[in-house]
């Protein structure tokens, strides 16, 4: 574990949540619905269930509250696993002596949210405890889909040749909880990506059922999940650094800080491993998508390094992109 004491860094999506899931939590509760390690569980028949926990601080930030992501990342979860989502349950635990007003702008960013993915929230449960138990407001989401035919979402699916894709700009949503801590401030243009997928993953399937591999970015940001990727599939992953969507103002954030981009956590994207031979078809189907406007097709697939991740830089060098070690910004959902 590399540790006695849990740290942030145990939750940042990196090597220390890898290690913590892979050396403590798997071995105690093996099964094969969990070795697969992916967004969600397939269970029997067609069903995919997934469960996640929001802590984000501040609760409130350009783009959206705790309330629209604790909805947005279930159901992205959910549309990971191949599944469209329908149902989801909510467990809120507030501290004593939050704000009424509050609680009701985020009840009320959840149900639009919910509308907006076309699920529903049907069951769920309030605690309430003590003033400094509990830093405002937490909240877990579950949710139950159901799987596409003919759509089979693995790692073990990844092979050499094939491409890799992304719906937007990365960086933003960290960027954006960054600068709502610190009091920076930032561009109006830049606001946390945070969005339902499902409707763009459906449309993604519908021209190519037999992507891969599809997986949102979100802690420890696209080098946490191409890492865990390659690792899984036993492939090399190969980037094009001028190929990657990066907003000028997240990349002044990152080159002022010295933050690496690629670390960076996103609630509203994708990144989908694709046949070659329908990987332009996939990407015109997602420009014409909302969610998709600025997709790119960002790297390949490759046979070796093994279990590694390139990065062809602007100048024509290669850089290795290791998976996060440390934390850059804690509690980004």
């Amino acid at each position: 574990m590399m540790s006695d004491k849990i740290t942030l860094a145990h939750g940042a999506g990196g090597l220390l949540s890898q290690k913590l899931v892979r050396e403590l939590i798997v071995p105690a509760f093996d099964n094969p619905m969990l070795d697969e390690l992916h967004d969600g569980a397939k269970l029997s028949g067609n069903l995919v269930f997934t469960t996640d926990s929001y802590v984000a601080k501040p609760i409130f930030f350009a783009g959206g509250d705790i309330g629209k992501l604790s909805v947005c990342g279930t159901v992205n979860d959910l549309a990971m696993s191949g599944a469209v989502p329908k149902y989801l349950s909510a467990g809120v635990i507030i501290e004593e002596g939050f704000d009424l007003i509050e609680l009701r702008k985020i009840v009320w960013s959840m149900a639009v949210a919910a509308d907006e993915a076309g699920v529903k929230i049907v069951t769920g449960d309030t605690k309430v405890v003590g003033h400094g138990q509990c830093d405002g407001i937490f909240i877990n989401t579950a949710g139950i889909g159901e799987t596409i035919d003919g759509v089979n979402i693995s790692v073990k699916n990844v092979r050499p040749g094939m491409k890799v894709l992304i719906n937007g700009s990365i960086g933003d949503h960290a960027t954006v909880i960054l600068a709502g801590r610190h009091a920076l401030t930032l561009p109006d243009s830049i606001k946390s990506d945070c969005a339902p997928l499902n409707g763009l993953v459906r449309a993604m399937l519908e021209v190519e059922p037999k992507i891969a591999m599809l997986r949102d970015p979100t802690r420890g940001g696209i080098a946490a999940v191409l890492n865990e990727i390659a690792q899984g599939a036993d492939v090399g992953i190969m980037l094009k650094e001028k190929k990657l969507p990066i907003k000028p103002a997240v990349k002044g954030v990152c080159n002022l800080l010295g933050f690496d981009v690629l670390e960076l956590a996103n609630e509203g994207k994708v990144i989908a491993i694709v046949p070659s031979e329908s990987a332009d078809a996939v990407l015109d189907v997602m420009r014409r998508h909302e969610l998709g406007r600025q997709a790119e097709i960002i790297g390949e697939v490759v046979e070796a390094p093994r279990g590694k991740v390139g990065l062809k830089t602007s100048i024509g060098s290669t850089r290795i992109v290791d998976m996060p070690v440390g934390v850059i910004v804690p509690r980004i959902c």
